[in-house]
């Protein structure tokens, strides 16, 4: 005689919330994303703050903050971790002394590019279960629910 099955895991109302499947995603998205930068040294954070810096040259650090959602008491480990790997520069503001502005050295700019390359293949592949008018989707919904929080 066999003995009964087990039922499977409920997540109860779990499976109801958005976060939930969000965070799980999120999950998969960060352990690709590592296996796919390796070497680079390169996290989400990391690339974030690269790309933000090389779209928008010279800005100060509280705008970076705001912009790839870091606080202030995590920004600033952070750029000091990049400024001594030589990725980014700093610069004091001639106008307010309070203010740092940022840039991408010539070597961020290089790791940059190798990361982004590595991106558009990490991205590609996870996403290539979606048709191309699903991933619009899901970015205009995702970019949507973001807009309405502030």
């Amino acid at each position: 005689m066999t003995a009964p099955k087990k039922p499977a895991n409920s997540l109860g109302y779990l499976a109801e919330t958005l976060g939930f499947p969000v965070r799980l995603v999120q999950v998969e998205i960060f352990k690709d994303f590592a296996l796919a930068m390796g070497e680079l040294g390169v996290t989400p954070a990391i690339f974030s703050v690269m790309e933000v810096l090389r779209a928008n040259p010279g800005i100060t650090q509280s705008k970076l903050a705001a912009i790839v959602k870091l606080d202030r008491s995590s920004v600033v480990p952070l750029l000091d971790k990049l400024e001594k790997r030589g990725i980014v520069a700093r610069r004091t503001s001639t106008t307010d002394r309070r203010h740092n502005h940022l840039d991408l050295t010539d070597d961020g700019a290089q790791l940059l590019e190798l990361a982004t390359e590595r991106v558009r293949i990490h991205n590609e592949r996870f996403i290539s279960p979606l048709s191309a008018q699903e991933r619009k989707t899901l970015i205009v919904l995702l970019n949507k629910l973001t807009a309405s929080r502030g």
